[in-house]
């Protein structure tokens, strides 16, 4: 008999259920696929299994299934990429694109719906990078902005309302870093006011997404009035950017005289949201040692060029699965903090790599879910802003 057990902590237990909702998953997909072909809600025994499912991952998390959304138009715009992109490879990605050949679209698509809780938002993202490669699906880890739907019909609990003739306005507190939006439709004379707040919050999250909703917008009102200077919903994106800096935030930096070790740079993302980099708990230290130093023990503008063009090759490495969040420069070393998706396998690649920096480097790495390191290296940053 077994005096002592190993407690299996929340990461394993969502692991083992989120491997348990693909595992059910053959014996689920014809009932949903059948319910989206003949437009009818989902049996009602298949719904709560899914829902059963859903819920030992997060019993925050919601889902639905639906017709997947048309692909649009492959353009430039779809080449979007991170502040630091390496041009070389944004050049590369066009001349690909340029002479693929479109994949066939997925008809159906399973979402999952965190809301407002982050722990849940992370776990819908494992869900969706364990999801099996299906071409008739799509599997997403939260509700994408559709603006699309912006331009159609609804129908809300029995009232039919014509979308194109929405509009918001928008108050915008740069204090908070929030954005409260009122929604007027004038089909809302005809709701009762618990629809009207409905209808509302659906136009929100049609126009930014559930990630936008939750980062950047506070209160969401329903308007009875028209307002003076009326937008479009589909404009709601443009102020969401330019109050938070977009996706991943933008680079900032600050300097400091430290003891015995002279001046000290840090470089980091801000701001950082988890919302933006949901499945990257695994914290890669990274230090690149440098030889040619200024007065400050700096390095001089050839080294800094030399460990920026390592660093950028260390981020291409780690793709999609990987980010710099910050790095820290004094005494001849330059550590470099990315965060990673630990179940991507990423790690030893980077270590490789690292091997081959002629100055010498060194690797380490820890499990972070809570973003405590780049939190507290961060600190002096928030203080100034």
């Amino acid at each position: 008999m077994a005096l002592f057990r190993r407690r299996r902590s929340p990461a394993s237990d969502s692991a083992v259920n989120v491997d348990a909702f693909w595992a059910a998953w053959p014996g689920l997909r014809p009932a949903l696929a059948a319910a989206v072909d003949a437009s009818e809600p989902v049996p009602e025994e298949a719904a709560a299994r899914v829902t059963e499912l859903v819920q030992r991952i997060h019993p925050a998390l919601g889902w639905e299934v639906g017709p997947a959304p048309e692909p649009a138009e492959t353009g430039l715009e779809d080449l979007s990429a991170p502040l630091d992109a390496d041009p070389d490879e944004l050049l590369r990605r066009l001349s690909e694109a340029d002479g693929e050949e479109p994949a066939a679209a997925p008809g159906y698509a399973l979402t999952l719906r965190p809301g407002a809780d982050d722990e849940a938002r992370v776990l819908s993202e494992r869900w969706s990078r364990a999801a099996p490669e299906e071409p008739e699906w799509l599997f997403r880890p939260a509700v994408p902005a559709d603006h699309r739907a912006l331009a159609g019909g609804l129908d809300w609990n029995g009232h039919e309302l014509d979308l194109s003739h929405a509009s918001v306005e928008l108050r915008v507190d740069q204090r908070r870093g929030r954005i409260d939006a009122g929604v007027y439709h004038p089909d809302f004379m005809f709701l009762s006011e618990q629809d009207r707040a409905g209808v509302a919050e659906h136009v929100l999250l049609l126009a930014v997404g559930e990630d936008d909703r939750v980062r950047a917008v506070g209160e969401v009102s329903a308007l009875v009035e028209k307002p003076l200077d009326p937008l479009a919903p589909t404009a709601v994106p443009s102020v969401v950017d330019q109050l938070t800096g977009g996706s991943g935030g933008s680079w900032v930096s600050f300097r400091a005289r430290v003891p015995l070790r002279g001046v000290i740079e840090v470089q980091a993302r801000h701001p950082l949201r988890r919302r933006d980099y949901p499945a990257f708990t695994l914290l890669a230290r990274i230090e690149l040692a440098y030889r040619d130093a200024d007065d400050e023990r700096q390095p001089t503008a050839e080294a800094a060029a030399e460990m920026d063009a390592f660093s950028t090759r260390l981020q291409r490495l780690a793709g999609d699965d990987g980010a710099l969040f910050g790095q820290e420069t004094s005494a001849g070393k330059r550590r470099l903090y990315l965060y990673l998706d630990p179940e991507a396998g990423v790690m030893p690649r980077l270590e490789e790599e690292a091997r081959q920096w002629p100055h010498g480097a060194s690797v380490g790495s820890s499990l972070d879910p809570d973003w405590r390191f780049i939190g507290t290296l961060t600190q002096p940053i928030r203080r100034q802003r």
